[in-house]
Formats: structure tokens, C-alpha cells, sequence
């Protein structure tokens, strides 16, 4: 029987229990909008975003990446958000409300995740889950020059390296 992770946070010196969980409001695309723009050219919910500029529209949705921590039973999770095309978004919308589970979409990570090299643009499958569970996303390993996260989302870590990330994340410091 796996454990339940639990540690001693270095940086606060709290009790921090049950599997690390960290979540983004929208793709980094958005955050990178002033507020002006975030009014004029994006929409924004909990599940997707859209941002409209005079030559491209960017379409994105939330999604949950997990990172299965070695020994320990619930994985480490992340909710990003991932970049799909016009057609693939346009689907979703369409299935949204009675998704076809299992159902894939090519897409890209949209968030920048601290701990890792640079995230964005990292190859992905985004996979429908039934409802009220938003789309896993699955890293592609195919990618030319092996990413760290993509190594740890396929192998897993350590409960260490595990405690390390949420450290980082958890105080917003590296």
C-alpha cells in the first residue's frame, strides 16, 4: 500500500499533508496582457481562454498534469493550462458539457512552472475526462532534447524532489 505524502517545509517550518496540488488562473499568455488588453482581446473563465489579436487567435483550456511521486499513493499535481487549435478548442466547446472521454487533442503547456527549465511550448496529448474532471494532459517524449519535466511527468520522483517542488512553489522562491 503506497503512502500519503506529508513533510516539514524548510521555508515555514509547517506540517504540509497530502499530495502537492498548485494551480494557474489562466495560460501564461494572459498573464503577460496588460489590463487593458486582458479587456479588448481576451476571455477568460475557470476553463478556457481566448485571446484574439489582429493576425492570430490563441485558444487555450485548464487542464491537470500529474507527476506520480514514487511510493507515494496520489501523484503530484499541477493545473495548467494548454494551447490547442481553433479545431480542437471549437470540439471541446462543442463536447464540453457531455465530453467524449477518452477523446485526445494535440496541444502545448501554456504555464511556466517553477523548479523546471523553461515550460512553454512543451508538446502535448490533452485528453478528455468525464465530467466535473477537467483534461489530463500527457507530456510527449518525443521531444528532440529530453525536458526535465517531461523525464519526471513519465518516471515520476522522488518524495525529495517532490518536497523540493513544492518548497519552491509553495513560497514562490528558487
Amino acid at each position: 500500500m503506497a503512502a500519503i505524502f506529508a513533510f516539514v517545509c524548510k521555508s515555514c517550518g509547517q506540517i504540509h499533508e497530502g499530495s502537492p496540488s498548485f494551480g494557474y488562473e489562466s495560460p501564461w499568455h494572459y498573464s503577460c496582457l496588460s489590463d487593458e488588453e486582458k479587456h479588448a482581446i481576451a476571455k477568460l473563465d475557470s476553463d478556457r481562454c481566448k485571446i484574439t489579436y489582429t493576425d492570430q487567435t490563441d485558444h487555450f483550456i485548464r487542464t491537470v498534469l500529474e507527476i506520480p511521486i514514487d511510493g507515494i499513493e496520489e501523484p503530484y499535481t499541477w493545473g495548467v493550462w494548454a494551447s490547442l487549435s481553433a479545431k480542437s478548442f471549437n470540439r471541446y466547446l462543442e463536447t464540453y458539457n457531455d465530453p467524449v472521454i477518452g477523446e485526445q487533442y494535440f496541444g502545448r503547456l501554456c504555464n511556466r512552472l517553477p523548479f523546471y527549465q523553461d515550460t512553454i511550448g512543451l508538446h502535448a496529448d490533452v485528453i478528455v475526462q468525464g465530467n466535473p474532471n477537467r483534461p489530463t494532459l500527457r507530456l510527449h517524449r518525443s521531444q528532440a532534447s529530453q525536458h526535465p519535466l517531461v523525464t519526471d511527468h513519465h518516471d515520476g520522483i522522488s518524495v525529495a524532489r517532490a518536497q523540493e517542488i513544492a518548497e519552491i512553489a509553495t513560497h514562490h522562491s528558487k
